[in-house]
C-alpha cells in the first residue's frame, strides 16, 4: 500500500532540499539508521512490532532530540497507512476534524500532545478506543501529569532517553558523510571539536546537528578540506535543563535526596546546576524548608529555623548573592542528623483519620458555651498546669486509646524528647529493645 502523506513536512523529510536545516535533511528514513533507544527494541518489543507495521496507539515521552518525531515518521512509513502530522500548539479540534474527514484508519501524529486541553484530548477518546485513529503522541513533559487519564489508558507510553555520547558521535559522522547532509564537502572534525559537539548536545541530536551546521559555516579551509574549530562564545555552552520539564523534577529530586543522604558535595553540585540553569531561587529555598521538617525534624529543631531564615533572606537579597545563602543552608541541612519521626507520625494519623472519625471524648469538648455543663462537656478534665505542667489522662478517642503515632528516635535532640516522654510514662523505656 502506498503511503499518503497529508502534511508536507513529513513528505519533505524524505525529499529534502539543501535549504532545509541539517537536522531535518538527515532524518533517518530507515530504522537501521536510527540511533539510540536500544531498550525499546527487541524481538517482541513494542517498537519492533510498530516498525514492522503492527502499530498500536503510543505516546513517545523523552527529552528534546531523542528521536520522538523520527520514530513517528518511521512507524507511519512502516504501516503504509495514511499519516497525518499536526502540532498541538497550532491545531484545534475544527482543523483536526477537517484533516480526518474521509481518511480511512489514519496514523495521527500529534507533536507536543501535552499542549492540548482536556476537551481537545477528549475528542480523540472514541476514535482511539475504536481503532478509527491510531494515535502517536510525542511530548517532552511527563504524560502522567499532562495527558488525561482516559486517553492515557488507551495508549502505551514509551520512555525515550537522552542519547549517549557514542550515539551522538555516530549521528554527527553520518551527517558528515550523508549526501543529503554534508557529504558533498570534505570536512575534518578534530577530536577536540567532536568532544565539544558531544558535550554541547547533552544527549540532544538536533542540538548537535544544528551546532555542526553552524561550525561548518565558519570553518577554515585547508586545501580541499574544511577544518572545524571550537567557537569561543561561552554562551554556546549550555546545560540540559528545562525549568518546567522533566529535568526540573529530576534535578531537584537529586538535590533533595543528596541532602537527605547527608552528602554535602552532591548537594552543592545539584544546587550549582540549578542556579546555572536559571532555576528560581525561591523554589529551591522553599524545598529546603520542607526538607528541614520532613527529613531532619526534631533531630535538629533549629534546621527548620535556619531553612526558613534562608528562605526569607533569599527573597529579600535576590540573586546572585542569594546563592551564597542557599549554599550555607544546603550544607547545614546536609550535615544535620536526620529523623522523619514527626512526618511518619502525621502520615500514620492521616491513615487513621481516613478510616474513621470517632467523636471527641466528653471531657475534651468545648465547655465555654451556655448549657455545656448540663451536657457534661469538660467534666473530669484535668488542667495540666494544676499538676505542675503534666498530668496523665486520655486525649484520644476511645477507639484509638493506646495507639502510638509518634515514635521518637535516639538521634540528635530527639533523644532528649524521647527521654522526657519515657519519664512521663508516655512510651515504654524498653519498647525499642523488644
Amino acid at each position: 500500500m502506498q503511503i499518503v502523506w497529508l502534511d508536507d513536512s513529513i513528505e519533505n523529510c524524505y525529499n529534502t532540499s539543501m535549504s532545509e536545516p541539517l537536522a531535518f535533511r538527515v532524518r533517518p528514513d530507515k530504522v537501521e539508521d536510527f540511533e539510540g533507544q536500544k531498550h525499546l527494541f527487541g524481538k517482541d518489543g513494542i517498537l519492533t512490532n510498530a516498525l514492522s507495521g503492527k502499530v498500536t496507539s503510543l505516546v513517545l515521552w523523552g527529552p528534546p532530540g531523542s528521536g520522538k518525531t523520527t520514530l513517528a515518521h518511521l512507524i507511519g512509513k512502516a504501516t503504509g497507512r495514511p499519516t497525518i502530522q499536526i502540532n498541538a500548539v497550532s491545531t484545534g479540534i475544527p482543523d483536526l476534524k477537517k484533516r480526518l474527514e474521509g481518511i480511512d484508519h489514519p496514523i495521527l501524529f500529534v507533536d507536543e500532545i501535552h499542549r492540548w486541553s482536556k476537551s481537545q484530548q477528549d475528542f480523540l477518546l472514541p476514535k482511539v478506543e475504536s481503532g478509527e485513529v491510531t494515535l502517536i503522541g510525542s511530548t517532552t513533559e511527563n504524560p502522567y501529569f499532562e495527558v488525561i487519564g482516559p486517553l492515557l489508558s488507551r495508549v502505551r507510553v514509551l520512555r525515550l532517553d537522552a542519547l549517549r555520547s557514542s550515539e551522538i558521535k555516530s549521528i554527527i559522522m553520518k551527517a558528515i558523510k550523508d549526501p543529503r547532509g554534508l557529504g558533498s564537502q570534505k570536512i575534518d572534525v578534530p577530536e577536540k571539536v567532536m568532544d565539544f559537539l558531544i558535550g554541547y548536545a547533552s544527549g540532544d541530536a538536533r542540538a548537535a546537528l544544528n551546532m555542526l551546521e553552524d561550525l561548518v559555516t565558519v570553518g577554515k579551509e585547508d586545501g580541499e578540506k574544511l577544518v572545524l574549530e571550537i567557537p569561543n562564545e561561552e554562551v554556546l555552552r549550555r546545560l540540559p535543563y528545562d525549568k518546567t520539564g522533566d529535568e526540573h523534577y529530576h534535578v531537584i529530586s537529586a538535590f533533595i535526596k543528596s541532602i537527605r543522604g547527608s552528602d554535602v558535595d552532591a548537594a552543592i553540585y545539584w544546587l550549582a546546576r540549578m542556579l546555572k540553569s536559571g532555576e528560581k531561587p525561591e523554589f529551591i529555598a522553599r524545598r529546603m524548608v520542607i526538607l528541614a521538617s520532613e527529613d531532619i525534624g526534631l533531630a535538629d529543631p533549629w534546621a527548620i529555623l535556619i531553612a526558613q531564615a534562608g528562605f526569607s533572606a533569599v527573597h529579600e537579597v535576590g540573586m546572585p548573592e542569594a546563592s551564597l545563602i542557599m549554599a550555607e543552608v544546603a550544607v547545614y541541612l546536609a550535615q544535620s542528623p536526620k529523623s522523619n519521626s514527626t512526618a511518619k507520625a502525621l502520615w500514620s494519623a492521616q491513615e487513621a483519620v481516613a478510616l474513621a472519625t470517632p467523636p471527641v471524648p466528653i471531657h475534651l469538648r468545648n465547655a465555654s458555651f451556655k448549657g455545656a455543663k448540663e451536657l457534661g462537656y469538660g467534666k473530669d478534665y484535668n488542667y495540666p498546669h494544676n499538676f505542675g505542667g503534666f498530668v496523665k489522662q486520655q486525649y484520644l478517642p476511645d477507639e484509638l486509646k493506646g495507639v502510638k503515632f509518634f515514635e521518637p528516635t535516639d538521634i540528635g535532640y530527639e533523644k532528649r524528647i524521647k527521654e522526657r516522654m519515657e519519664g512521663r510514662g508516655q512510651i515504654d523505656e524498653n519498647h525499642d529493645k523488644e
